[in-house]
């Protein structure tokens, strides 16, 4: 697989990751409780944060070449 291919998926991945952490983030404000409530919660932001750390690696690597 060439390089801009490789960026593609992770591009993708990291929109997947997102959308998963956003949806995370409503349900354990809205729908849960207690500590299981905090737990979602620092485990959806992570996953934000990892997403985005996704993003910024394949913004600044540059265009594919192969």
């Amino acid at each position: 697989m060439s390089s801009g291919l490789w960026k593609m998926w992770l591009a993708l991945i990291s929109l997947v990751l997102m959308f998963l952490s956003a949806a995370l983030i409503l349900w354990s404000r809205y729908k849960l409780k207690g500590f299981l409530r905090f737990l979602i919660a620092v485990v959806a932001y992570g996953l934000m944060i990892f997403a985005g750390l996704i993003v910024l690696v394949v913004v600044f690597s540059g265009p594919g070449s192969n």
